[in-house]
């Protein structure tokens, strides 16, 4: 078993997923990285494309047995990554395509940080090599980070895509919260950790995210199929930012105010119903109290429970 574990939490895009996982084994220090893939039940045929990785061991492979949503699969590959005795898990999305060097950034950096840190996050890029809008770290409650020059930025939170932590900081702070289901969690369990530890923006350690759209999710605008999953996104940061104390709360009541805003002026169609989406959203998130699973660690054993 080699010391990193790079976790792909994929859904129903396996060629993507063959991208990412070729971007993977390109890396310089590829021999010390497994690659765990974690699968949300697809069915795409996304397991018999990975056959020969599997047969080979060029993979390890996981089917959830139900599609546990992005939350859910980053929880259960966290948590499969520190029990089987990972020293590092690198998580990422089957869309996000790291640079051959990505790896060996976020190692350089915990040498040279002395292992200070609870997680360091990639530089994203979109498909025209510009920022990824959607993947842009935060540096406060309000504020995103500006500075994608210097080697080491200080952060609050991230996502998801291309995120380096030591799995002492998962054992110590528990897992992404799998009740989330989509959205928020990354913000969460980043927010989590940097809480207690200094986190970076390690600007070395550069990916592609392959997303459709260079932009993040936009209630206003999302086609009304789509609209009901928002709820998920209110409930959830009413969790997040409710933590934050009467900051938190301004700035949450001051977000949905402009969300609301947003949707009647620049809405097309169904304006009630994507202000309901927003409403029920943040009421569900006031009833919304999810536990914090964590791992515990017995000797030279790590059992969940």
């Amino acid at each position: 078993m080699n010391k990193v574990a790079a976790v792909v939490v994929t859904y129903n895009r396996k060629q993507l997923l063959k991208e990412n996982i070729s971007c993977l084994m390109s890396q310089t220090l590829r021999e010390k990285m497994d690659i765990v893939i974690i699968d949300n039940h697809s069915s795409d045929g996304t397991k018999e494309v990975l056959n020969d990785f599997i047969k080979s061991q060029e993979i390890l492979y996981r089917d959830t047995g139900r599609n546990l949503g992005g939350a859910g699969g980053f929880s259960f590959g966290a948590r499969f990554a520190a029990e089987c005795g990972y020293e590092y898990i690198w998580l990422m999305d089957d869309d996000c395509m790291p640079n051959p060097t990505a790896l060996e950034a976020f190692l350089a950096a915990d040498r040279d940080l002395k292992g200070n840190y609870g997680f360091l996050s990639s530089k994203v890029l979109w498909k025209d090599g510009k920022i990824c809008k959607m993947n842009i770290q935060r540096k406060s409650l309000a504020k995103n980070v500006t500075d994608f020059q210097s080697r080491f930025s200080p952060v609050f939170m991230a996502s998801f895509v291309s995120l380096f932590l030591p799995v002492k900081i998962v054992l110590e702070l528990g897992i992404p919260i799998q009740e989330f289901f989509i959205w928020t969690d990354d913000w969460e369990y980043t927010r989590r950790i940097s809480r207690k530890y200094p986190c970076y923006l390690v600007n070395q350690s550069v990916v592609v995210h392959k997303s459709e759209h260079n932009f993040g999710a936009s209630i206003e605008n999302d086609v009304e199929g789509r609209l009901d999953r928002y709820r998920y996104l209110y409930r959830n940061d009413v969790y997040l930012y409710r933590r934050e104390g009467m900051l938190g709360f301004f700035y949450e009541l001051f977000r949905l105010s402009a969300h609301c805003l947003r949707v009647v002026v620049k809405a097309k169609n169904c304006r009630r119903k994507r202000i309901a989406c927003i409403l029920c959203g943040t009421a569900a998130g006031l009833r919304f109290h999810p536990k914090i699973t964590y791992i515990e660690k017995k000797g030279d054993q790590v059992n969940g429970f």
